[in-house]
């Protein structure tokens, strides 16, 4: 039996839009974004660290009560500015799943190229950015675990077929 909650991507990125996070995603999600069959069980986001937005994600993050990911005992977790300004690689459970924060993914360009870089997705009522397919299999190159080399192939035969 999963002691995983099922993820809500939607939901967590709805409220990441509606405080103004600005993020961009990355990883599983996005490869799903751009035609991937793969399938994934966390939200990955990269995101500005100005302390505004580090205020907005961290007001989110309280609601969406985040707790820290595979700590056993019940550690106080507030995600406040300070708190958050230290991080380079933060997991964690919420009430709508997994999701993990990165500041700088390996393979990735700094978060203002990135996010210059990324693709504007419509979701109906809010739109996201995700990350660029190029910057995506360089970050999936870069994690180099074997989900990920294989996430390589399948998001260089997506780019290489090109728009549909």
């Amino acid at each position: 039996m999963s002691t995983r909650p099922e993820l809500d991507a939607e939901e967590i990125l709805r409220r990441l839009t509606a405080r103004g996070v600005d993020f961009v995603v990355i990883g599983g999600i996005a490869a799903v974004l751009w035609g991937s069959a793969r399938m994934t069980f966390d939200l990955d986001i990269c995101f500005a660290t100005d302390d505004a937005n580090l205020q907005a994600l961290g007001k989110v993050l309280v609601d969406l009560g985040a707790q820290l990911k595979g700590v056993d005992e019940e550690l106080p977790f507030v995600p406040d500015v300070k708190t958050l300004r230290r991080l380079e690689l933060l997991t964690l459970k919420t009430t709508a799943g997994e999701l993990d924060l990165l500041v700088r993914p390996a393979g990735a360009p700094g978060y203002d190229v990135l996010r210059k870089r990324a693709a504007r997705v419509d979701l109906g009522d809010f739109n996201i950015l995700i990350s660029s397919l190029e910057d995506l299999i360089a970050m999936k190159r870069a994690a180099g675990r074997t989900k990920d080399l294989a996430d390589v192939e399948e998001l260089e035969a997506i780019r290489d077929l090109g728009p549909a």
